[in-house]
């Protein structure tokens, strides 16, 4: 798909971060957009920033919806048929996705749950809603938003990082899984895995809210949780006040999307570049083509303490440009 005015996009998480950007990007470039969000107000500020750079009669329209919730997802795909007025769409962008759920063997099973639904059943319930739809298209596209971790299911050797790390494996492969499939059985759609690195964007401050971990209302119970889980990562608190440990997390949720490598903007640039020429495997920022060149030059050590060391030496995590032979 070479250019995108005059087309209409389905963009899941445009509430902020990348999702926003591909809302204001592609209402920007002339194309109709409906996109969904569990806050109201962060759609309605995206509808703004959107509109604001659109031309005459380009649509956005937001809508409340959580993807992990197949009951909200389908009444999504109604108000999108409804309101612009169409049986089909063009592009469907599954971008949402929280963290968390990191311990498959000592964290709360609901957050690992809620965190696979989101990251992983959202792309499935939104790609099974809007199938018809894209069907009907003369033309279509599906982007779905992996990450690093779904190729490399860690934060080094100190973090467990299990349901994130499953679940965009699980994209991964099934948006693979659709090329072969689309080619058969629709070959008027195509498939893009997005591969993101760090990016800047809310995902960290958001997680928490959705989980009920917003470092500022935690509770006696899950501040000494959390004692204990920064505790086996050899992090000594004993001096630290509770009260100093909510600012800390505050901190380094904002340090996350404020000073990472590339800005949310920047990451949709690349993604609808990508899209326009026709990549099924999109990497987003030097740091996502650095990782991907090491695990797969070292796959059997990718899980060794040596690995991550190796990482850093390279600046994976550093905000520096890659090496010439990567």
């Amino acid at each position: 798909m070479e250019r995108f005015d005059g087309r209409l996009a389905i963009v899941t998480g445009g509430g902020s971060g990348m999702g926003r950007e591909l809302v204001r990007q592609l209402a920007a470039e002339g194309c109709h957009v409906a996109t969904c969000d569990i806050d109201p107000e962060a759609l309605d500020e995206t509808r703004r920033l959107a509109t604001a750079h659109a031309g005459d009669g380009i649509r956005v329209t937001g809508h409340v919806a959580d993807v992990s919730d197949e009951t909200q997802v389908l009444a999504f795909r109604d108000a999108v048929a409804a309101q612009h007025d169409t049986d089909h769409v063009h592009l469907l962008f599954n971008n949402a996705g929280i963290g968390g759920g990191n311990s498959f063997v000592i964290d709360e099973r609901a957050d690992w749950e809620r965190t696979f639904d989101i990251c992983w059943g959202g792309v499935y319930l939104c790609t099974r809603a809007f199938m018809p739809m894209l069907l009907a298209s003369p033309e279509g596209h599906v982007v779905n938003t992996s990450s690093v971790n779904g190729f490399w299911a860690s934060l080094g050797p100190h973090t467990s990082h299990t349901a994130y790390s499953a679940a965009k494996f699980a994209v991964k492969g099934f948006t693979e899984a659709l090329i072969t499939d689309f080619r058969l059985n629709a070959p008027h759609l195509s498939a893009s895995v997005v591969m993101p690195g760090h990016i800047g964007t809310s995902i960290v401050i958001n997680s928490g809210r959705v989980l009920g971990r917003d470092p500022k209302e935690l509770t006696d119970e899950q501040m000494a949780q959390l004692r204990e889980r920064l505790a086996r990562r050899g992090l000594d608190l004993s001096g630290a006040s509770d009260d100093d440990i909510r600012l800390g997390m505050q901190a380094q949720a904002e340090s996350f999307r404020d000073d990472a490598p590339l800005t949310a903007a920047e990451a949709a640039t690349r993604i609808l570049d990508g899209v326009r020429a026709g990549e099924w495997r999109i990497l987003v920022g030097d740091d996502a083509v650095l990782l991907d060149a090491r695990v797969r030059e070292s796959p059997w050590d990718a899980y060794e303490p040596a690995f991550t060391e190796r990482l850093n030496a390279d600046g994976a995590f550093g905000f520096v440009p890659r090496p010439a032979d990567s």
